[in-house]
């Protein structure tokens, strides 16, 4: 299985992981040239965009860490993006999260989900 695959795979587990905890899937996989949002869901009047990370070990601060200013800053010109297409999602709260999915291709890959992971500035 290639990076691709894996990555695939992670945001697979991730989407459901939410889905089970009543989250609904707004976009996924949300490609834009100035960036791309893995992961968008909601949940009441919250608007949770979801960068989805995996590693086969936490050496450089796990994957967490691996969300730099630079991917910051693209995925908050791709949300940026998406509002102005999705008039029906501007009313509601935005946070950005990362989900952290360890060991995607287990039979129970573990989930860590960090909320408010970083804001827009």
């Amino acid at each position: 299985m290639d990076r691709r695959d894996v990555g695939r795979l992670a945001e697979d587990v991730a989407a459901s992981w939410l889905t089970e905890r009543s989250w609904r899937i707004v976009a996924r996989n949300f490609n834009r040239r100035l960036g791309e949002l893995d992961i968008v869901a909601q949940q009441g009047r919250m608007l949770a965009v979801i960068e989805v990370r995996t590693r086969a070990n936490d050496e450089y601060g796990g994957a967490a860490a691996s969300v730099t200013a630079r991917k910051q800053q693209r995925v908050l010109r791709a949300t940026a993006q998406l509002l102005q297409q999705r008039k029906d999602l501007r009313e509601l709260l935005v946070r950005f999260d990362v989900i952290v999915v360890h060991e995607p291709a287990s039979p129970q890959p573990r989930v860590e989900w960090i909320q408010h992971a970083f804001e827009a500035r």
